[in-house]
């Protein structure tokens, strides 16, 4: 049984998730406060992270912060009434894996945990690392080298990389990254891709004379060594 933290104050909305989440067979843990989910996650173990944004004490996105600076990398998924770009943006830069705008859906919200669920237990399964060229990426220990230097990524742009790395030397659009990396439908409003590329190129490519990532315009991105010594 996949075990949730449930963070959320409003008693009513938390009552409803409890009561829904516990029909379709998940172990729910409940707290009505931002500090109080750091301290759960930091002594308990969780498949996923359900996190209102409006709590009491702290945000959600502070809480987000919070947790992946403490290495804790269960998939978050971020619930908030604040449901512009802007906010959603926030959200993930935040840490969090996927953002739900309420009002939402109750079946949409079960289907985004097993897609998080399912896409953990994948990694776990397939923690083997990946080497391209002087790169090697390992998903188990979460680590990512070039060559003699240790390179050190957030959670979601490890997750970028990996998604780019299993699907080198082919072309991927905004909105297939969107998807695996975020679990959400492309909005052509937010710049948020192209954001984590810009930020994955600083860290991977920008002090390497072989680069990796490439801009292919009007199709997306191709994660292929280039350079004067790529071959």
């Amino acid at each position: 049984m996949s075990r949730i933290l449930l963070v959320e104050d409003d008693t009513r909305v938390s009552s409803f998730l409890e009561k829904g989440l516990k029909e379709k067979l998940f172990s729910v843990h409940p707290v009505a406060k931002g500090y109080d989910a750091i301290q759960e996650t930091t002594t308990q173990t969780f498949d996923v992270i359900i996190l209102d944004v409006m709590l009491p004490d702290i945000d959600g996105f502070e809480v987000c912060k919070i947790i992946r600076r403490r290495g804790i990398t269960t998939p978050v998924l971020m619930l908030s009434a604040l449901n512009s770009p802007e906010e959603k943006i926030q959200g993930l830069e935040a840490g969090a894996d996927d953002y739900l705008g309420k009002p939402f859906n109750f079946l949409e919200l079960i289907a985004r945990i097993r897609a998080q669920i399912r896409r953990k237990e994948f990694e776990r399964e397939n923690n083997h690392e990946f080497v391209y060229h002087d790169l090697v990426v390992d998903p188990d220990r979460h680590q990512v080298r070039r060559g003699d230097r240790e390179i050190t990524l957030s959670p979601r742009e490890f997750r970028l990389l990996l998604f780019l790395m299993q699907n080198r030397e082919k072309v991927v659009t905004r909105a297939e990254i969107a998807e695996a990396a975020w679990d959400l439908n492309f909005d052509t409003r937010t710049n948020v891709v192209d954001v984590y590329i810009n930020y994955l190129r600083n860290k991977i490519d920008k002090d390497f004379d072989v680069k990796f990532i490439q801009t292919i315009k009007g199709r997306g991105y191709l994660f292929e060594a280039f350079g004067d010594n790529a071959r």
